[in-house]
């Protein structure tokens, strides 16, 4: 038997960092030997993208509740298209708190705004024409940035998919 200078007597335990469980000596020294084939690599985060999409992602809202209540709406004194604040505020927390999944839908669902700001930019004269190549420069900052987040993620899954014996 080998003695091992870190090697810590059986029925101990130690604590794992990443979820601050104890775990048996046994199974955190199997853990450590285990082969880095196996053990998916860390996921650089793009803080600042991150930032970026929630930033774009607000100054949208903002955007579109101020265009259609009082800067430029359709009918004077507002109009029911502010309406279209909503999904984007049902986004925000997701956005907010980095969750991928909310990130990718929310990234197809930036589009129809894009499409909506590019239409509203050509279509229109004056404020709100303005206001409309506002909506979608917004709509690609926060499509740019929110690939750019989402982008080394898919990329690590991708490579733990087709790492030999690593299926889910």
């Amino acid at each position: 038997m080998i003695n091992k200078p870190d090697a810590q007597p059986a029925g101990t335990s130690t604590v794992n960092q990443a979820s601050g469980a104890s775990v048996p000596a046994a199974s955190a020294s199997a853990a450590s030997v285990a082969p880095s084939a196996t053990i998916a690599p860390p996921v650089p985060q793009k803080t600042v993208a991150a930032y970026g999409a929630t930033a774009a992602l607000i100054a949208l809202i903002a955007l579109t509740v101020a265009w259609e209540w009082w800067l430029a709406p359709l009918r004077p004194g507002g109009s029911a298209m502010v309406l279209k604040a909503v999904p984007l505020l049902l986004a925000l927390p997701g956005v907010w708190r980095r969750r991928l999944y909310t990130l990718q839908w929310a990234s197809m669902l930036i589009l129809l705004y894009f499409a909506e700001g590019i239409v509203r930019g050509w279509s229109e004269r004056g404020l709100s024409a303005r206001l409309g190549w506002l909506e979608a420069a917004l709509a690609v900052v926060f499509f740019v940035c929110t690939l750019s987040y989402v982008a080394p993620f898919k990329r690590a899954a991708k490579r733990t998919k087709k790492q030999p014996g690593t299926h889910a």
